[in-house]
């Protein structure tokens, strides 16, 4: 973990079962997260994800990346473009800043309409102890 370092992009397929699984998780029950027709009338293209989805799935890109021992200290996100079913939302990372075991991470989600997602997440990750030592 250092300073500079770039996280390898994931891709996430952004499907309608995603879109509402993740509305229906974080009951957040809004029409616009589930009845295309109705976001249709609101002036959207079709359905488009919640932050607390986009919220959980950066934070499941950082611990993917940094392993099950990582702690989310910090998400501070800011929504852009939305995600709409059928895009493809890809998360990339560099390390901004690194103290002891913690860093600072700037994140950025794009799709075809440009950045849905970008700001920065706090997460520390336990070194572990060396062979002998108590834990």
């Amino acid at each position: 973990m250092r300073a500079g370092e770039e996280l390898p992009p994931l891709e996430i397929p952004v499907t309608r079962t995603l879109i509402v699984a993740g509305a229906i998780a974080s009951r957040d029950y809004q029409d616009v997260h589930h009845d295309a027709e109705l976001a249709r009338a609101k002036g959207s293209p079709d359905i488009f994800m919640n932050i607390l989805t986009t919220n959980g799935l950066v934070g499941r890109y950082i611990t993917d990346h940094f392993g099950p021992t990582a702690v989310l200290r910090k998400v501070a996100i800011r929504l852009g473009a939305p995600n709409h079913p059928g895009d493809t939302m890809v998360l990339t990372g560099t390390v901004e800043e690194v103290d002891g075991d913690t860093a600072t991470v700037r994140v950025t989600g794009a799709n075809r309409l440009g950045h849905h997602v970008t700001g920065t997440v706090t997460v520390t990750v336990p070194q572990p102890f060396p062979s002998g030592g108590e834990g």
